[in-house]
């Protein structure tokens, strides 16, 4: 059933995605008047799952969902229609019409993209609002998990104030900020420094195969204990919450894991709370510092208000109000994933080790069914169709962009050789990026 929930989010944003993409070209041609000869979701090599012509063109979903495309007559693309491209021009063809009919036609497939996520997360900031927690209100730290950012310099407890010195305003920011970041401006123990990253910080914590690396110190609160545990008659009842083990005071999980260390092997009594009672429960620690029971932190931020951790901000907003934020928080995705490409294309990060393909996009969406993550994994995922897109490699419409512009600048059209070979060559470097990133994926399965 997992499996079913999964493959649905994913199978139904990325069709989403690229109809509207293609739609988006789709648009201005027929609006000016030319002739498009394919419509289709995935791509139809050899035959197609469904087709159907209406006014003269063959509407479609192919076999091979690997994208979408739609062919337009006069146009040298991924079909390499070279015969229609040795006739004469017809007025209806693309190559007929001005440079800058064409440079609509190939840029309305990114500003769907773009117009898409800002809607999107508009309609979220709507109907859902916004939970966050501020920066400020993280009064003890961080649990830094990862041993590579340990070895750089963050510690669990520190609190990270800003990154390459830009402010950090809320919690959700900061891993994003310091994986990509140099100068990392913390707190520890009331005093201020800078911690500065390592060049190749991501490819060391990629190589390191961590799954931890920044979150929010949690309670330790016991979920069962298990018949089989040699703590069962302890007297330990689900939803205790751990406050001190032998007079030595655990707030936080990663607390009590530090003081278990010190007691391996021995008797130790902890003081849980239990409603609203404090109480104190004799326990065993085996040799691995552990108590044979079964834990887990808040599942949710209202858990966390209520048992006192942390202050969460909720901001609810009326429909113009929506409208800003929605803006703000497209531009703020936009920004961050150019950082990111600009990580990946950096050899010396090793960020590119971390590029993933198909099943990478399969693995974010979750495991149930919610209308909010889905609309939220969308708008990045048709931020990142957009920015891709617009990466000046023939084959993509940033190529053809790019080209487009150079006409119109220099008053030259590169001729429908040069534009053949330099298709063929972005078709085989799009080849080797997808192969890239699908070989990442398979390597990840096999070696972890």
């Amino acid at each position: 059933m997992e499996f079913v929930i999964k493959i649905s989010q994913f199978l139904l944003s990325l069709s989403l995605l690229i109809v509207l993409h293609e739609l988006g070209h789709f648009i201005p041609a027929k609006a000016f008047k030319t002739r498009v000869e394919k419509f289709y979701l995935f791509f139809d090599v050899k035959f197609s799952l469904f087709k159907k012509k209406i006014g003269g063109t063959e509407y479609g979903i192919g076999w091979l969902p690997l994208g979408g495309y739609v062919k337009i007559s006069g146009m040298i693309d991924e079909s390499m229609d070279t015969e229609q491209m040795a006739q004469e021009p017809q007025p209806w063809e693309f190559r007929s019409k001005p440079a800058w009919q064409r440079l609509i036609i190939m840029l309305g497939g990114v500003t769907v993209n773009f117009l898409l996520a800002i809607f999107i997360y508009i309609g979220m900031s709507y109907f859902y609002g916004d939970t966050f927690l501020p920066n400020e209100n993280i009064t003890d730290g961080l649990v830094i998990e990862s041993t590579v950012a340990n070895r750089a310099g963050l510690l669990t407890g520190d609190k990270i104030l800003a990154v390459d010195g830009d402010k950090i305003e809320t919690f959700s920011e900061i891993s994003e900020k310091v994986l990509f970041g140099n100068d990392i401006l913390i707190e520890r123990d009331g005093k201020q420094s800078t911690v500065t990253m390592p060049e190749d910080f991501l490819a060391q914590l990629l190589d390191s195969k961590e799954t931890g690396f920044i979150s929010l110190r949690q309670p330790f609160v016991v979920i069962q204990v298990p018949d089989t545990s040699y703590n069962k008659a302890s007297g330990l009842k689900q939803g205790d919450i751990f406050l001190g083990l032998n007079g030595v005071k655990t707030k936080y999980a990663d607390e009590v894991k530090t003081v278990l260390e010190k007691f391996k092997g021995q008797d130790v009594s902890a003081t849980v709370k239990r409603g609203e009672e404090e109480i104190n429960v004799p326990l065993k620690v085996n040799k691995d510092a552990k108590l044979g029971i079964v834990v887990a932190g808040a599942s949710t931020p209202e858990t966390l208000e209520t048992l006192g951790y942390y202050n969460f901000d909720v901001k609810d907003y009326s429909f113009l109000e929506s409208i800003p934020v929605g803006l703000g928080k497209a531009k703020d995705k936009v920004v961050s994933y150019w950082d990111q490409l600009g990580a990946i294309f950096t050899p010396s990060t090793g960020a590119y080790k971390g590029v993933g393909g198909f099943k990478a996009i399969y693995d974010i969406f979750p495991s149930f069914w919610s209308w909010q993550v889905f609309w939220s994994i969308t708008a990045f995922l048709s931020i990142m169709l957009g920015v891709l897109n617009l990466l000046p490699i023939p084959a993509l419409d940033g190529g053809h962009v790019m080209f487009l512009l150079y006409e119109m600048i220099s008053g030259r059209k590169p001729g429908d050789k040069f534009m053949e070979y330099a298709q063929m060559v972005g078709f085989f470097i799009l080849i080797a990026l997808v192969l890239f990133a699908n070989g990442n994926d398979i390597y990840k399965a096999i070696f972890g």
